[in-house]
């Protein structure tokens, strides 16, 4: 045989070196592009290509102890259960925050963690900001066994198994087609100044529905409880946000902490405006659903059928509804028959009406119900 070279050997020596440098520097940045991609990305419906980091994550809700809240908590976490473990999930525990400052009837119901809220007239009648404020103490005081955190809403059910759609750092978000912070740059400017970036770094969402990592949500938290309590102080935020003013606090808090939300169109559906089911993940039933007897929408005029949470202030909704009548979209339907589900097999279901109490005196009632009949403040709509 002939004898090899040196000069051949060292070419080869090299050539391995280089190669195998290069595989775990392809490795390693992919790794860190996973942990650190920073959106935004809108996600078309039923698409799970980025999603999925595979580390369960804690289901987390605000509330009050009024009855209006009270009922839904408990669907909620009826349909929590049922869904927990299911294939596809990847849901770990659940606690209901309450924000009201004691403990009510609900405490051996649903695991929750009590917090005190805002002082008496910071909020200044509007109760959302009690919900940063709450995020804040529970991440300070209670134990969190899992990496992430799904901060969601009373009046959420969970149609579909839901897994974990954040990735590494960068949380998971549903994008609202009213939270347009470009609309607003005078207001929005006062609090993410132009040297923070463009105004396109702001996320259109709000805090729920969120799914993202609990050290992500520490810093936030804070950031977002404070620029809500400047919005509601500052008279021309006030004005242009409205009821959804927490919302805005919560994407510039997220913006100015370079903290970009993977955009999912398939994390919610909201009726009566999306009208199938499909492979989307909660419902959001926060919109009332008028109809007449021929099953068309009559949206903005109470129908000869409707479905309203807001009709139900005072104590639990009535078990065995009836259902929509013939071409009612899907997402009516199976709404109703959620609903029905959970109160048919919810223990006690009508002594709702004894738990808890609206702790506001009548001069702040009425301002306070005016405003949960106008969210999401949806141009166009007028009640009768």
């Amino acid at each position: 045989m002939k004898r090899v070279s040196p000069l051949f050997l060292v070419l080869l020596v090299l050539g391995f070196f280089f190669a195998t440098y290069n595989l775990l520097t392809m490795i390693i940045n992919s790794k860190a592009s996973s942990e650190e991609w920073d959106g935004p990305f809108v996600m078309p419906g039923n698409s799970n290509e980025f999603g999925g980091s595979k580390s369960k994550y804690h289901v987390a809700l605000t509330a009050t102890d009024a009855p209006y809240i009270q009922w839904q908590c408990r669907i909620m976490y009826y349909w929590y259960r049922k869904v927990r473990d299911m294939p596809g999930s990847e849901m770990g525990k659940f606690t209901r925050i309450l924000h009201s400052g004691k403990p009510d009837s609900l405490m051996e119901e649903i695991p929750t963690f009590v917090v005190d809220p805002l002082p008496e007239g910071l909020d200044r009648g509007y109760i959302v900001l009690n919900r940063p404020w709450a995020f804040v103490q529970w991440l300070e005081k209670a134990t969190i066994g899992e990496e992430y955190v799904l901060m969601a809403e009373p009046d959420h059910i969970f149609v579909n198994p839901l897994p974990n759609l954040a990735r590494g750092k960068s949380p998971a978000g549903f994008p609202f087609f009213y939270i347009k912070p470009s609309d607003h740059e005078t207001v929005i400017r006062k609090y993410y100044p132009e040297e923070k970036g463009p105004l396109m770094n702001i996320d259109p969402i709000g805090n729920s529905p969120v799914i993202i990592r609990k050290s992500v949500l520490e810093k936030i938290s804070p950031t977002w409880m404070n620029i809500s309590l400047r919005m509601k102080d500052d008279p021309a935020a006030d004005q242009a946000f409205g009821w959804v003013l927490e919302m805005y606090a919560y994407a510039v808090a997220s913006a100015l902490h370079g903290v970009r939300h993977l955009l999912r169109e398939d994390f919610m559906l909201q009726p009566p405006w999306d009208v199938e089911i499909g492979k989307k993940f909660i419902l959001h039933y926060t919109y009332g659903c008028d109809y007449n007897l021929k099953g068309e929408l009559t949206y903005g005029k109470i129908g000869e059928w409707r479905f309203d949470k807001r009709s139900h202030l005072s104590g639990p909704i009535p078990r065995n509804l009836s259902l929509p009548p013939p071409g009612v979209p899907e997402s009516v339907v199976r709404l109703v028959q959620m609903v029905n589900e959970a109160t048919a097999n919810i223990p006690n279901w009508d002594t709702l009406k004894v738990f808890g109490t609206v702790n506001l005196p009548e001069s702040r009632q009425q301002p306070l119900l005016e405003a949960i009949m106008l969210y999401p403040c949806l141009k166009g709509y007028k009640f009768e």
